[in-house]
This record gives C-alpha cells, sequence and structure tokens, in this order.
C-alpha cells in the first residue's frame, strides 16, 4: 500500500484536486469564480519556467548523449524504427479521433463565447509556415512559451556547440547540467501547488462551460483506453510477427506480462526498464542491444504519449468546432505529437511543457493547457503501460534489422 501510494500519489492528489473543482464549478459559481485566480497563478508560475526548463533539459541532453558517443549501426536503426513506431501510433489515434469525436455533443457556441483562442492568422504559404514553426528573427522571441519549436532547436544546436568546443565547453557544460537540475528542482517545488491550482482553475473552466464539458473527457478516456488496447495487443503483435515468426510472438506474450505488470505497479517507464531488460532478453533479444536500446527507448520513445498527444490536440480541435478531416489539420496533429511527446517527452515535468507546445502549435492560447492537462493525468498509467512495452517491441525490431544487415554483409 505505501509503495502504491509513493507511485500513484501525486496523480491521486491532482485527480482530487481536479474532482474537487468540477464539483465546485457545478455547484457553485460564486466560489468558482472566487477560486479562479488561484489557478490561474499557478498556470503563470508554470508558464515563466518553461523556457529555462526546455532550454537547460534540451542542451543537456544533446551534450550528454553527444558526449557517451551513441552512434553508430545500431543507433541509427533505433532512430529509423522508434521514428516509425511513434508514427503509426499516431495515426492509429488520430484515426481513432475520426471514427468516434473525443468531445462528442457540446454546445459549441457557449464554449466559443467563454473560453479564449486565440485569433487565426492569416493564410500564408507553406514555406512561411515551415519557417515560422523553426525560426525566429530576434533572439528575444526565443524567451516565450509561444516559441517552443525554435526554443528546441536553439537548445539542441547550444547542446552540440558546447560539445563541439572540447576542453573549452567544458565550462559551459557544468553549467547547463547545473541549471537542468536547478530547474527540475524548482519544477518539483511548482508542481506541490499542482492539486489546488489546477483544481481551482478547473473550477472556473466548468463554471463557464457547464457540467456537460466533464462528458468530453469520459468520451476522451475511453476513445484513448480503446486504441491503446488496439496497439498493445494488434499492431505490437504484428511488430513482433514480421520480427520473429510465431515463435518470437510466443515468446513475446510469454514474458511481457511481467514488465506490463511493473510498469502499472510503479508507473515511470525508469522504473520498468530493468525488469523490460531482463523479460527482452527471456524473448531471445541480443544482450547488448536489450541493454542499449531499452534505456534509449525510456527515454525518446514513447508510443503511449504519443497517442495522448493526438487525442489532447483533437480533443482542442472538436472543442472549438475545427475539422479533423483536412490533411494538413492531420499531419500538424501528428507531428505536434510526436515533438510533445519524443522531445518533450524527455524534459522534466515535460508533459506540461508538451501541453503548451500543442496549444501554441495549433493556435490555441496557452491558458488552454489548463483543461487538456486532465487528460494527460487521466491518460498517465496506460500511457507508461503502452511506453514501457513499445520499448521491447523496438528492441525487437532493431535487433532483426542488426543482424539481417550483419547477414548482408
Amino acid at each position: 500500500m505505501n509503495s502504491f501510494l509513493k507511485n500513484y500519489g501525486s496523480t491521486l492528489a491532482l485527480l482530487a484536486g481536479l474532482a474537487a473543482g468540477g464539483i465546485i464549478g457545478i455547484c457553485s459559481s460564486a466560489a468558482a469564480t472566487a477560486v479562479k485566480p488561484v489557478g490561474d497563478l499557478f498556470l503563470n508560475l508554470i508558464f515563466v519556467i518553461i523556457v529555462p526548463l526546455v532550454f537547460f533539459s534540451i542542451a543537456a541532453s544533446i551534450y550528454n548523449m553527444r558526449e557517451s558517443n551513441m552512434l553508430g549501426r545500431v543507433l541509427g536503426w533505433v532512430m529509423v524504427i522508434f521514428a516509425g513506431m511513434s508514427v503509426v501510433a499516431a495515426a492509429v489515434s488520430y484515426l481513432g479521433c475520426l471514427i468516434y469525436n473525443p468531445v462528442g455533443e457540446i454546445d459549441h457556441s457557449k464554449i466559443l463565447g467563454t473560453l479564449t483562442q486565440q485569433a487565426a492568422e492569416g493564410k500564408s504559404s507553406i514555406p512561411d509556415i515551415i519557417v515560422r514553426a523553426l525560426t525566429v528573427p530576434d533572439f528575444h522571441l526565443l524567451l516565450t512559451k509561444s516559441n517552443l519549436l525554435p526554443l528546441i532547436i536553439f537548445a539542441a544546436l547550444w547542446g552540440y556547440g558546447t560539445s563541439a568546443a572540447g576542453e573549452k565547453g567544458k565550462p559551459m557544460a557544468a553549467f547547463i547540467n547545473s541549471g537542468t537540475e536547478v530547474v527540475m528542482k524548482m519544477m518539483s517545488a511548482i508542481m506541490v501547488l499542482a492539486p489546488v491550482g489546477l483544481g481551482c482553475y478547473f473550477a472556473g473552466v466548468v463554471d463557464e462551460v457547464g457540467s456537460q464539458f466533464l462528458g468530453g473527457y469520459i468520451r476522451a478516456f475511453v476513445l484513448y483506453i480503446a486504441t491503446l488496447a488496439v496497439f498493445f495487443f494488434g499492431i505490437n503483435s504484428i511488430y513482433v510477427l514480421v520480427a520473429k515468426g510465431g515463435s518470437g510472438l510466443k515468446a513475446y506474450w510469454k514474458h511481457i506480462i511481467t514488465p506490463s505488470i511493473t510498469a502499472i505497479a510503479t508507473s515511470p517507464s525508469a522504473a520498468t526498464m530493468p525488469v523490460a531488460i531482463e523479460a527482452a532478453k527471456k524473448m531471445g533479444i541480443t544482450p547488448s542491444i536489450a541493454d542499449a536500446v531499452i534505456p534509449l527507448g525510456t527515454n525518446i520513445h514513447k508510443d503511449g504519449s504519443v497517442m495522448t498527444g493526438v487525442i489532447k490536440a483533437a480533443f482542442l480541435m472538436c472543442l472549438f468546432s475545427r475539422s479533423l478531416t483536412d490533411p494538413g489539420t492531420a499531419l500538424a496533429i501528428i507531428a505536434v505529437a510526436i515533438i510533445s511527446a519524443v522531445v518533450l517527452g524527455a524534459v522534466p515535468s515535460g508533459g506540461m511543457a508538451g501541453e503548451i507546445f500543442i496549444c501554441s502549435m495549433l493556435g490555441f492560447s496557452p491558458e488552454m493547457v489548463g483543461i487538456i492537462i486532465v487528460l494527460g493525468t487521466l491518460y498517465d498509467l496506460p500511457a507508461t503501460l503502452l511506453n514501457s512495452s513499445a520499448n521491447i517491441v523496438g528492441a525487437i525490431l532493431v535487433d532483426t534489422a542488426v543482424g539481417a544487415g550483419k547477414k548482408n554483409q
């Protein structure tokens, strides 16, 4: 029991805060109005720390990865396979959103009249949109939560430059690694206030849009569980069957149970890593590949989080009556979901950064993060299950690809 509370105490507290906020919003408009400034205060604290959090974390991770010489054939296959699996995960969840609207029947006119939304930009050419998404014309524009993707690119270049500078870059390396630790502690301190802060914010949201809003969360949760089940039982099995055949599939399902239960029981993917590596070796994966791929995947391969990002984005789009059928919209949502899960997922408390990124890239006010963070909390446990199991599947695919490459030489 103590172990369960240790692993899930913060999630349970956050759910309790959101539930209390929802009850306040339904039962007392005056109380919801009174507590909403507390929620705004919490969100503002998050907003001001996002830029340093992303910069230090990305710069430090790029520096440390380059210094560890994680290059070569295995890393190349890892990146290709992880990227492909992430795209498939995003596409499956997006298809699910097309089949089953994550918001459902809601009074959109009331929502559009009460929730703020950034003004739509004028029509631009595709090259102009790409330039604006990837870069900013001046340095000071990096220091805003609305330009997280250019900040990520800048931070990655900073980490690369620090490593490339050799001995002269050592003082900067110490600075960015130290800065990462400091910002992590700051973020941890702020997140202690999350149950109260987000509960108060949610009370205001429910008061503004009514209890019908809660039904959308239920639909979105049902959609996530359904798409996750398709991926966990179906698509992962197809990956393993193609890579290792029937005997490999039998070994996979024989040994995947223990890491799956561990993922549910411990919550963080990192806590599942030793069990996952042991299970992968029992499945017949080359030990050196299991030892390298699964730890790397724990940081950069998060199929469950990708699916979470897609449904969060689709939830906002449907909430504001935006169409999901446009091909450009589909590509944008899939790309944003992958970046928010894979890149920002490696950032401490990266879920919050990812949600701000989703809002800014899709043209919504960053204040909408308070709406989709509820989904992130609901999805946390099942997403961890898929993140962990998909890393083992990824290791199976890499093992097969590297083995085939050696045979062809």
